[in-house]
């Protein structure tokens, strides 16, 4: 290897480089204990008739939702059964009779004065002549803050010829996980593993994904003829505080560092720190130019090893492994 007398100088720069990578709330349904979209509620969503019954529940399932987006709580009250028991999602406790509730909504509108509701019905199952199992999810949207996602079960109650709301709980659908992925992704084709080999010495590297696509690690393995060994593992992400991709490097000798990624297309500028296990600092700009999905080069150019300028290591050329043939 052309630079390995340098090697040891300045492995937690060249560590960097090799392994260059590609690197909720509160729930709102619960202010909507039922409802559903504006569309027409005397047919099902598969257009096949269904009962007065049925539609009816539709029609004040839509005449909720309009009521709601009115901050007509007087109404939404009107709609419950006088020993209605409501559970409030964001605590999880039960509010009793249609005075309560009407008082509940009464608080979260004066809190959240733009809260809009959205319902879709999957399904209305009737267990006796008398009494409906609505189920569905419902959305409450702002305007400065993400929208709160719940699933339902609403509970109807036929008393006196109309039909009105007995139960209502909800749960809310966690939020999917965040990822930066959409940052780290150009270096997607890093993944795998990697060999940088000449007569004297072999480096492999492996490259993959942590969970959610937030990170790349990269472990690396060096065995010299002479039989000196390093490992060490790298960890590519988004800064997303800095709107730029980090890495950080830490080797079985005992030194590290982190370096700061800038893009040209498909080549990259490392511009790498670290300390040495002695304590010494180090720096230098590394270059990685991708040449096609199973290849790469890599260069370390500007190389300061305490205070002392260093050689240039020429280009390296590292491959993708061979996979192997059944």
């Amino acid at each position: 290897m052309k630079f390995l007398g340098q090697f040891m100088i300045i492995v937690v720069c060249f560590c960097w480089c090799s392994a260059v990578t590609d690197a909720q709330t509160t729930t709102a349904a619960a202010r909507a204990p039922i409802a559903e979209p504006a569309a027409p509620a005397v047919q099902a969503s598969t257009d096949v008739a269904v009962s007065p019954d049925e539609a009816t529940i539709r029609s004040n399932i839509d005449k909720y939702v309009e009521s709601y987006n009115r901050r007509d709580t007087q109404t939404m009250a009107n709609m419950w059964s006088p020993e209605a028991i409501y559970t409030d999602p964001r605590t999880g406790e039960g509010v009793m009779g249609r005075d309560a509730i009407k008082q509940l909504f009464d608080e979260i509108f004066a809190g959240e004065e733009d809260a809009k509701l959205a319902v879709t019905v999957e399904s209305i199952d009737f267990v006796s002549p008398n009494v409906a199992i609505e189920k569905g999810a419902a959305v409450v949207t702002y305007s400065d803050h993400p929208a709160e996602e719940t699933t339902y079960t609403a509970v109807h109650m036929k008393r006196d010829g109309q039909w009105v709301l007995d139960r209502v709980s909800e749960e809310e659908i966690p939020l999917p996980p965040l990822s930066n992925y959409e940052h780290l992704k150009s270096l997607e084709w890093m993944v795998g593993t990697w060999i940088d080999q000449d007569e004297n010495t072999v480096i492999e590297t492996d490259c993959e994904w942590t969970r959610n696509k937030n990170f790349m690690t990269r472990s690396f393995t060096m065995v010299t003829r002479d039989g000196v060994e390093l490992s060490g593992m790298q960890i590519v992400g988004w800064d997303a505080a800095n709107n730029q991709i980090r890495s950080w490097v830490f080797d079985s000798n005992g030194g590290f560092g982190e370096g700061v990624w800038t893009a040209d297309g498909d080549n990259w500028t490392i511009e790498s720190t670290g300390s040495l296990p002695d304590g010494r600092k180090t720096s230098a700009t590394n270059l990685l130019k991708k040449i096609d999905d199973h290849s790469y080069t890599w260069q370390s150019i500007n190389r300061v090893a305490d205070g002392e300028l260093q050689p240039n290591v020429d280009e390296v050329l590292i491959v993708r492994e061979a996979a192997e043939e059944n």
